[in-house]
């Protein structure tokens, strides 16, 4: 039977705050360079002058909140009305918010992919042992959770799979998706079940792991101390090697 040697849950947490905190400027990075290809500024000030427009029209403003909006009186209200009504049917600003809408996902998709690929994906493979800058500086390495060496595919469904599509695109999309009027209560309901279902089990499972390692079959454990095998027939030499030396010493 191989000891286990986790890596302890405040120094994981610490390493993933590190990775979090380089994951967001590589990501800031790559998004500002695909939102300049894309001209993104430039459709969000059309689409702002339009809005400007009606605005000018009739006299109203279209920034304010609800509480703002009960307050007025019944004719300011229908005027306000009327103008989001005519606004709302306006082709240029359905086209540009269409695009705005467009854009953004795929600013915030590309851009946290980039990042992802970088750090989570290609930087591990180089250091080897799945480990990112944060669990380098911390002394954590990851592996199967049978010991063996992390591989390239494993990596990959660990960090892409489970991590950028399931635990941050996945909550991005919703957020962006509330934000635009596309989600209600479904996706505040998406958000709980994700960040309650990360919770359990870091908490309250044996494993104490995060989904990411749940979903990939891996552990992240103190590399110092864990013996990590290079494959699944070396780790069955280990074994025999072993259970041969306690039959030695039980007939000796």
């Amino acid at each position: 039977m191989l000891d286990l040697q986790k890596a302890g849950l405040w120094k994981r947490v610490s390493a993933a705050l590190f990775d979090l905190i380089l994951l967001g400027i590589v990501a800031v990075g790559v998004a500002l360079g695909i939102s300049a290809a894309l001209d993104y500024d430039g459709h969000s000030e059309r689409f702002e002058a339009v809005s400007e427009s009606y605005e000018h029209q009739y006299g109203v403003d279209f920034d304010i909140s609800y509480e703002e909006y009960t307050a007025l009186s019944e004719q300011e209200r229908a005027t306000h009305d009327a103008a989001y009504a005519a606004f709302a049917a306006d082709e240029q600003a359905n086209r540009l918010y269409a695009l705005m809408f467009q854009f953004t996902l795929l600013i915030l998709i590309f851009g946290v992919l980039g990042a992802f690929l970088l750090l989570e994906f290609l930087v591990p493979l180089l250091l080897g042992n799945g480990q990112t800058l944060g669990k380098k500086i911390f002394g954590i390495g990851v592996m199967r959770a049978d010991s063996v060496k992390i591989s390239g595919p494993i990596l990959f469904a660990r960090s892409i799979l489970g991590k950028y599509t399931v635990e941050v695109m996945l909550p991005i999309l919703v957020v962006v998706m509330m934000s635009f009027g596309m989600a209600g209560m479904g996706g505040t309901l998406v958000l709980v079940l994700l960040f309650g279902a990360e919770v359990a089990l870091l908490l309250f499972t044996k494993e104490h792991v995060f989904l990411h390692d749940k979903l990939s079959h891996t552990v992240a454990v103190d590399i110092a101390a864990q013996r990590i095998f290079d494959s699944p027939e070396a780790l069955l030499a280990y074994k025999q090697r072993l259970h041969a030396e306690a039959a030695e010493r039980a007939e000796g």
